[in-house]
């Protein structure tokens, strides 16, 4: 019986541990989730001006290491390097966890890109885990800008 109990609260833990946590009205969701797709789409479309625009001019954001990109023109311009060289596709957004408080949003990603070499070659597709901390922002075209963003390497799939 002891077992089974164990057995059970193991069971109810992973539950907990995988399941998305989110508050929020659903309007801010809905809202959040939109402006999330406009910037996958970007990447998709190859549109580094909508990329920078999607960011706050202040943003942070950290891949690891000394891979840390600042402002708005790092990112436009770095984005704009990667589309004019490959095509961009998100081909996984799985939203682990979001929090919503008063005009910002935090919110976990695992997430898969692939890269397609425009000169030829095969695709690569890079895997990660990120946490992004968006804030409504009325000059931004989906109402939410990126503020602050760390990249790490996600764990492996199951």
């Amino acid at each position: 019986m002891k077992m089974i109990l164990q057995l059970v609260c193991m069971m109810l833990f992973a539950l907990t541990a995988n399941a998305q946590t989110l508050n929020g009205s659903a309007e801010e969701r809905s809202s959040l989730e939109k402006a999330t797709l406009a910037l996958r789409n970007a990447f998709a479309t190859g549109n580094s001006k909508l990329v920078a625009r999607l960011h706050h001019p202040d943003i942070v954001k950290y891949f690891g290491g000394d891979n840390v990109l600042i402002g708005r023109a790092a990112v436009e311009k770095g984005a704009k390097e990667w589309f004019e060289n490959s095509k961009v596709e998100f081909i996984e957004n799985t939203v682990e966890s979001t929090v919503f408080n008063k005009g910002t949003a935090i919110q976990t990603v695992i997430f898969s890109i692939k890269t397609t070499p425009k000169s030829g070659g095969s695709p690569v597709i890079s895997r990660g885990r990120s946490l992004v901390v968006y804030m409504r922002d009325k000059n931004s075209p989906t109402g939410w800008l990126s503020l602050r963003e760390i990249a790490q390497a996600a764990p492996d799939q199951k």
